[in-house]
């Protein structure tokens, strides 16, 4: 018992940190691609460029390392998981942020970890209390809550493309979680990104940027390239294989609002008293989630799967 609540509280911290990488994605992104009337880097080129850059490090460290390579029946899960986290949720993101600002999107990606728990639940057959789900909803229902407190009429086709996002993140997060568990953390989104060099590379070629951007865009670029797409897994992976990924994805319920504070210093945007108190409270449902007993089916186990 001692061992496995070490193993939840490390997997918890490992989380956070994962979590605080990839709340500057927001910004960093914004910041990449600029807004509609002052364009930046194009949107795909952000996607496929974070995607080569981190897929070339990746395959630098992986030959340093003489890192093993994946068996046959990781490379379902290692496709599942390129398709969500490398290609799709930053494609959406791009796309939403030319149109919204990294606030807006803060609070609709908010809805996140419910997606992950969700996902999560049904891949690895978990079984959360129902006190734990009442946690994960509150949580997410503060967060809709706040973005029907500071949204502007109704939904936009950018909040459809964040939806979008959270669908792709969701399901590669587990996918990664998945495979964590059976390999280390950093080989998982390593050759996740190594495997979709084939495709990123030449994409990177042919979107490459007409216009000339500002310096800004370029170290915006360098961010989602080097933390978000790379370092913050190393964390994120491990932290859902040992804490388990339905409890640790509740640690996303602060991403959104430390995406609000980090929008301050990059992007010159105004924190407000009401976002303070929506952070405060949603925090709250993640230490109160932690508590909450989460139960894994015999199936899941055997599976090797990443269970609290």
């Amino acid at each position: 018992m001692n061992h496995k609540a070490h193993n939840e509280s490390k997997g918890l911290w490992l989380g956070l940190i994962g979590v605080a990488i990839f709340a500057m994605t927001l910004p960093m992104t914004r910041l990449a691609v600029g807004a509609s009337g002052d364009p930046q880097l194009p949107p795909l080129f952000v996607t496929a460029g974070r995607a080569a850059l981190a897929g070339v490090l990746s395959l630098l460290l992986l030959l340093l390392l003489r890192a093993e390579r994946p068996r046959a029946n990781h490379v379902l899960a290692l496709g599942v998981c390129a398709a969500g986290t490398v290609l799709g949720f930053p494609l959406f993101l791009g796309l939403a942020l030319r149109d919204v600002d990294a606030m807006h999107a803060a609070v609709v990606t908010g809805v996140l970890p419910l997606g992950t728990a969700l996902a999560a639940a049904l891949y690895f057959r978990q079984r959360p209390s129902p006190a734990f789900w009442g946690c994960a909803v509150l949580g997410c229902a503060l967060v809709l809550g706040f973005a029907a407190h500071k949204g502007q009429g109704g939904l936009s086709a950018a909040d459809g493309l964040l939806m979008l996002a959270v669908a792709c993140a969701s399901v590669g997060y587990v996918a990664g979680a998945r495979l964590a568990a059976q390999m280390s953390a950093q080989r998982v989104i390593c050759w996740v990104l190594v495997l979709c060099l084939p495709i990123s590379l030449p994409a990177t070629l042919l979107t490459w940027p007409a216009q000339p951007a500002r310096a800004s865009a370029w170290i915006g670029l360098g961010y989602v390239s080097l933390f978000s797409m790379w370092l913050g897994f190393f964390a994120w992976y491990r932290g859902l294989a040992l804490g388990g990924a339905v409890r640790v994805s509740q640690v996303q319920l602060v991403q959104p609002f430390l995406a609000l504070l980090f929008a301050v210093p990059v992007l010159g945007e105004v924190l407000e008293l009401d976002t303070v108190v929506f952070s405060l409270a949603v925090i709250g449902t993640v230490f109160l989630g932690k508590k909450m007993p989460v139960d894994v089916a015999p199936r899941a186990s055997a599976a090797g799967g990443g269970s609290s």
